[in-house]
Parts: C-alpha cells; sequence; structure tokens
C-alpha cells in the first residue's frame, strides 16, 4: 500500500495539472484567421422590425485585463458593419455598443488563472433608442446555457455562448487587446418607426377612379363630339372620361353650337343634343342708284282782277 500510494497521488497530481494545462478550442484567430460565419434570422423579415436573431458585429474599444477590471465596470464596443431595415441604415458603422463587466478576478497562486465575466448588453441605433443584444443567436434553451461557441480573441480566451459571455485562461490573467472583434445578436424583435431613421413616409395609395360613360346623342346625328375642347367622335357615341368636371361640346354645319359642362362622379351619363338650324344671313339692300326727283315749285298764280 505505501508503494502505491505515491504513484496513484502523482498520477491525481498530473491529470490535474492536464487539466488546467489542456489546449482550449479555437473558434477565431486573432491574426486574421477564419471565424464562424453568423447565422442570420430563419423568418422572414417583417417591415420596419429589426429581428430577432440578427447578428451584429462588434469590435472591443479598449484592451480589457483581468488584473485591473472591476465588476460593474462598463465595457465600450463599437459596431463594425453597418445593419439595415426596410433598406434603410438603422445602425450604422462606428455606433456605439455597450457591454458590462459581471464579475473580475486577477490570477491567484496554485496555477489558478483569473477570470473576466463581460455582458454585452446593447448597442446604440441612429434614433438614439437602445437595442437590446445576447451572446447567442438563438433564444432556445433558456438563451443563458448552452454549447460553448463564438470567438477565441486569444488562444487563452473563450467568448461563451451565454449572456454574459464566460472569459477564462489557465494560470495567468486574461487580457482582451482593443480592436478584438465579437458577433452578438439581437435580443427579440424590436419595431422601429422609420421616420426617425430619415426614412420618407410611405405615400398612401391613391384611391381607384371609377370611369364614367357619355352616351351622347344629337338631332340631327353625325355632328362632332368635343370633350374639354378636344374631338373625340360623332354622335351618336360612347365616350369614356374620368370623374371630375367637363365640358361637353356638339357641334354641326348649319347649326349652332350645342355646350353642357358636366361634374361627372361615375356611371353612365345620357345626354342629347337638340340642334338648333341656322338660317343663312341675307345680305344688306344696297341704295338705288336713281334720286327720286325734287318737286318742281307750283307756278305762281295770277293777281285777282280788280
Amino acid at each position: 500500500m505505501r508503494k502505491r500510494f505515491p504513484a496513484v497521488l502523482i498520477l491525481s497530481s498530473c491529470s490535474w495539472i492536464a487539466a488546467q494545462q489542456a489546449p482550449v478550442p479555437v473558434a477565431a484567430n486573432p491574426a486574421g484567421g477564419p471565424q464562424p460565419a453568423a447565422v442570420t434570422p430563419t423568418r422572414p423579415p417583417q417591415p420596419h422590425t429589426l429581428m430577432d436573431g440578427t447578428p451584429i458585429k462588434l469590435r472591443i474599444s479598449e484592451t480589457m485585463s483581468s488584473a485591473s477590471a472591476k465588476t460593474g465596470q462598463e465595457v465600450p464596443f463599437e459596431v463594425v458593419e453597418e445593419v439595415k431595415v426596410d433598406d434603410v441604415v438603422v445602425l450604422p458603422k462606428g455606433a456605439t455598443a455597450i457591454g458590462t463587466v459581471t464579475d473580475a478576478s486577477p490570477r491567484k497562486s496554485m496555477g489558478r488563472g483569473g477570470k473576466l465575466d463581460i455582458s454585452i448588453t446593447y448597442a446604440r441605433l441612429s434614433d438614439q433608442e437602445k437595442c437590446a443584444l445576447r451572446a447567442t443567436q438563438d433564444a432556445k434553451g433558456g438563451g443563458h446555457v448552452g454549447a460553448m461557441t463564438g470567438a477565441i480573441v486569444a488562444t487563452s480566451i473563450v467568448f461563451f455562448p451565454a449572456a454574459p459571455l464566460f472569459l477564462f485562461v489557465h494560470g495567468k490573467d486574461i487580457t482582451i487587446p482593443e480592436g478584438t472583434e465579437v458577433t452578438a445578436f439581437v435580443e427579440g424583435d424590436m419595431h422601429l418607426d422609420m421616420a426617425k431613421f430619415g426614412a420618407a413616409p410611405a405615400a398612401p395609395a391613391p384611391a381607384p377612379q371609377s370611369q364614367a360613360s357619355l352616351v351622347i346623342e344629337s338631332s340631327p346625328p353625325r355632328a362632332d363630339i368635343e370633350v374639354d375642347g378636344s374631338f373625340v367622335g360623332n354622335t351618336p357615341s360612347t365616350v369614356t372620361v374620368n370623374p371630375g368636371e367637363h365640358q361637353i361640346t356638339v357641334k354641326k354645319n348649319g347649326y349652332a353650337d350645342w355646350s353642357r359642362k358636366l361634374d361627372v362622379t361615375g356611371g353612365n351619363v345620357h345626354l342629347d343634343a337638340e340642334l338648333e338650324a341656322v338660317g343663312p344671313v341675307a345680305p344688306a339692300a344696297s341704295p338705288s342708284p336713281q334720286s327720286t326727283p325734287a318737286a318742281s315749285p307750283a307756278p305762281a298764280s295770277a293777281p285777282a282782277p280788280k
């Protein structure tokens, strides 16, 4: 028994050390290696809505370390790629996102590494509203537990899919360099007032207009028809016009023009133009070339005899 005890002790110690030094699964390379592709929402986008699960690519704006970070400290991020809704940018590139240190402790003796928990809370939209974020694309299963995913910012730092994001390293302090990129996801559907993002309000669709039919006859027939001064045919004819006010004129040589002003609202309208004949104008009589002879004066009467 005495000979076996040290061996067991040594084996246990080696297992503990191996566990402490086990390599961390690498999902991203800080030197520009491939990162897992962001998963886009599977549901069809709804109008004016920032959909749940929309990926938001972020970059940390300052270096963080478990040796100096304090619980409750805000962590600034900036948006790497703009996000659009209805083809309008609602989250511009360079916009602010905020995380919070939920737990921080420096490295300890006996090979115990530092601990740093960071929760990425929200991003600030163009209208200054806050867009809640989470660490996983799928919110099912509670949204705070699940298999490890996300991005490794160094060989010793892991982003877990829970919120807060759990970062750990064995045996040393954690350092997240400025410029480290991660992907967060929109928490819940967010309905937006697109007018606040500079989008022009959609013009109301014009109400369909029901055209009107004018049945125009005349006596005598074969007269010209004009609608608002434009020739449209001869009587009898059916003319289609839009609702509104129209001037209808019926003309025929030798007859006086017939005209009516109508305020048409729809349906069928029957018009019967009674044209009045106009006779030829008699020429003015010319004066006679012979002048009437002037009356001759009466002869003087002889004086009466005395």
